[in-house]
């Protein structure tokens, strides 16, 4: 009787600690008031989310959650700087309360995230080499042959590239946008696959590559591939992720809002179609 009376106690305390966690694991808006300060990832990723020089987080996506952020009332933000592929896990590990990297939205990481409504809308790009001495110019022409192209872990172009039959061992990895220029410029690559906005900023930055032009958008299920991207939330957040969305909705209304997109590159076609795809719609696409 002794045993049982213990057990059925140890039971009742694993039961409550259980509980406890999952409550700890929550992060409400309320929460980060009290906390004073909420803590965002970002990918260093130009110009999506990035730490300039001086280590400040700059890009549309801090941008913009600098902003919502005030309306919600925290001053006070805690930036992380973390691989792109670290980004979900990371969340999940609830090393930070949210990610402003401009992540794509799409079904497979709304399996385990999060997402605010879209805060953008991009398309693709190829950095090549300067001059383009390989003649690339679209995503398909790597399903043949032994011509290399290079991605960047986690990207959802890894996903585009696999959806056009590009085999495996024509795909070279890196770890950020940081190592695409040394990958194409010393011939690893023939090119790197990544959003246009991405693509024109690296290629600012040296002139040993260029943006490939003429340059075709993959087509994906019939559709040019367009990219929606917003800010993600662990899924035990959802109070969170309602109240950010409010304030995002209302921002995304102003002229601030226009004025940092246009500052990041993004163009008036872009914004608007940041407004014809819903997160909804988004997380249960099939195509496109």
């Amino acid at each position: 009787m002794k045993n049982r009376f213990r057990t059925l106690r140890l039971s009742i305390l694993a039961l409550c600690a259980l509980g406890l966690s999952g409550a700890a694991g929550a992060v409400t808006l309320k929460q980060i008031q009290d906390r004073g300060a909420v803590r965002i990832a970002i990918a260093n990723e130009i110009p999506y989310g990035y730490a300039n020089l001086d280590g400040k987080a700059q890009g549309v996506g801090p941008d913009v959650a600098k902003q919502v952020m005030q309306k919600l009332g925290i001053t006070k933000i805690e930036w992380s700087v973390t691989n792109f592929s670290s980004l979900i896990p990371g969340l999940k590990a609830q090393r930070y309360d949210m990610v402003a990297a401009e992540m794509a939205i799409l079904p497979q990481r709304c399996r385990q995230v999060l997402f605010s409504e879209p805060n953008s809308s991009y398309g693709e790009g190829l950095l090549v080499a300067k001059g383009n001495p390989d003649n690339r110019h679209t995503f398909q022409e790597f399903a043949k042959g032994d011509g290399k192209i290079a991605v960047m872990a986690g990207a959802d172009q890894l996903d585009m590239l696999r959806a056009l039959h590009v085999p495996q061992s024509n795909i070279v990895t890196i770890a950020s946008n940081a190592d695409a220029i040394s990958t194409v410029s010393t011939g690893r690559a023939s090119a790197y696959a990544a959003t246009s906005l991405t693509v024109n900023q690296l290629a600012q930055k040296s002139q040993r590559v260029e943006a490939a032009s003429p340059f075709t958008d993959p087509v994906l299920h019939g559709q040019p591939a367009r990219s929606w991207g917003g800010f993600a939330f662990a899924k035990n957040s959802g109070s969170f992720q309602k109240a950010f969305n409010t304030e995002l909705a209302k921002f995304k209304q102003t002229q601030a809002w226009r004025d940092i997109l246009a500052r990041y590159g993004f163009s008036d076609t872009d914004m608007k179609a940041s407004f014809e795809r819903g997160t909804k719609q988004l997380c249960a696409r099939q195509n496109g």
